[in-house]
């Protein structure tokens, strides 16, 4: 039984010196997914981010600018305003380009961070509306949060099916 424990204890602590931020609370989460997301981005050629798995599925790109959309209208509920370019619900359609596409994302990742690192503890428990409905500033976060881990696991599939390892799970050299 100790050595089983030893064993976990171990992986654990290798784990947490390979993925940093990880089991830091939200802060560190939202580094490591932001991480994440931004190095996949990164590694998927400009010639694949127009592709899709199939009619009707958003492309690489759409996928992208959905996840930095969706960063910066949930953020904006809990007060930080949209930024000034974000002026139609078609930017995941239209803009297309890796520069362009991680430019939205790097912008939205930090976005989310800095509005993190300023809130106290009194404004996570603060009311907000949202779709007609009662929420937490705290709430959002963990929605933000999600959200972009739930789209990440698309993306990895999205890589995968196109032959691309991220970059995290490729082996040491």
């Amino acid at each position: 039984m100790r050595t089983l424990l030893l064993g976990f204890a171990l992986t654990a602590a290798a784990l947490h010196a390979q993925d940093e931020g990880v089991w830091q609370g939200y802060d560190g989460e939202w580094q490591h997914v932001s991480k994440q997301l931004v190095e996949l981005a990164e590694a998927i050629p400009a010639a694949k981010y127009s592709w899709r798995p199939g009619p009707g599925v958003r492309s690489v790109s759409e996928v992208y600018m959905h996840i930095a959309m969706a960063d910066f209208y949930l953020l904006s509920v809990t007060g930080p305003k949209m930024p000034a370019g974000m002026t139609s619900p078609e930017l995941e359609k239209t803009v297309t380009s890796k520069p362009e596409v991680i430019d939205w994302l790097k912008r939205s990742l930090a976005a989310v961070k800095t509005a993190h690192l300023a809130v106290t503890p009194a404004d996570l428990q603060r009311k907000v509306k949202i779709a007609g409905r009662d929420a937490t500033v705290d709430g959002m976060y963990l929605r933000i949060i999600i959200h972009a881990n739930e789209h990440m696991g698309q993306l990895v599939a999205y890589a995968r099916m196109n032959g691309i390892v991220p970059p995290w799970s490729q082996p040491s050299k």
